[in-house]
């Protein structure tokens, strides 16, 4: 096997990543090239992809034995070289990932103006279960406009918040319904109490001005360029709410980094995957 001799990638390297990210830099690596490609990769290959991604070497190899230890990687010596596939666990996993990746992906549907309300209430001594509480809703796409109320503009999750609710304990003292907004207060003020959507603009800000006029030349630079852009998508599912656009302010940033993102995915993949391929292949 040929060790690879990585190019700096077209994007600016800052301070080596730390552990937890090389991990999480590892499976976009994995659910975007080895997930698809279902060919093993060297240990090589990894650790220099994620050197040129800004990750030490031992980091890198860290990554691989934890995810192996979580049975998400399974490796196979060849000479004295090592090569690693994913397992079943790990495809699921990075399939349901990448199922959720790239739906977010795509455009809200029509909203009927119907709201989902929760109230719950946890004592401010249990802070642990307060914060998986509030961890755990805010992934589900919930904001908190009071204390103990969650509302949410999809009704269709409620078998979700009722999993959590249940799951945490707190089924006994919660309640829940369905209702439209009256005509006490304002529908704007309440979201915007409900959810900071000037950090998420600014974070928007930041994908698009990285991803905007980027333009990779050579196809090792374009493989970089994409697993990074993929792997900067992967945090939105986490911070953007995905609201329906009546309740966004006008000219919302969001859908323009979600059209550049499907853009840059789709005018990258061939070159990106095809590097990608190669190296397996060396």
């Amino acid at each position: 096997m040929k060790r690879v001799t990585a190019t700096r990638p077209t994007l600016s390297r800052r301070h080596a990543v730390g552990e937890t990210s090389a991990r999480s830099l590892l499976l976009t690596l994995l659910g975007e090239f080895a997930l698809p490609q279902r060919e093993p990769v060297w240990t090589a290959t990894i650790v220099d992809v994620l050197d040129s991604l800004g990750v030490e070497e031992k980091s890198a190899r860290q990554a691989l034995a934890r995810t192996a230890a979580d049975d998400w990687l399974v490796s196979e010596r060849v000479g004295r070289s090592v090569r690693w596939s994913l397992t079943s666990a790990g495809r699921r996993l990075l399939s349901e990932g990448a199922e959720r990746i790239y739906a977010f992906g795509t455009p809200a549907p029509a909203w009927d103006g119907l709201w989902l309300i929760l109230y719950v209430s946890v004592p401010e001594s249990k802070r642990r279960l307060r914060h998986r509480l509030r961890t755990k809703l805010t992934w589900a796409g919930f904001g908190s406009p009071g204390p103990g109320m969650w509302i949410s503009p999809l009704p269709a999750r409620e078998a979700e918040v009722l999993s959590v609710v249940e799951g945490l304990g707190l089924d006994d003292g919660a309640m829940s319904f369905t209702a439209r907004f009256a005509a006490v207060g304002s529908e704007q003020e309440m979201v915007r109490r409900a959810w900071d959507l000037d950090a998420v603009a600014a974070q928007y800000a930041g994908f698009v001005g990285t991803f905007g006029d980027l333009r990779p030349v050579s196809a090792h630079d374009t493989m970089l360029a994409q697993a990074r852009l993929v792997h900067e998508w992967r945090r939105f599912p986490f911070l953007d709410p995905r609201l329906p656009g009546e309740l966004l302010p006008a000219g919302w940033i969001g859908d323009h980094a979600r059209a550049l993102f499907a853009d840059r995915r789709a005018e990258w993949a061939a070159a990106a995957q095809g590097r990608w391929r190669e190296l397996a292949a060396q």
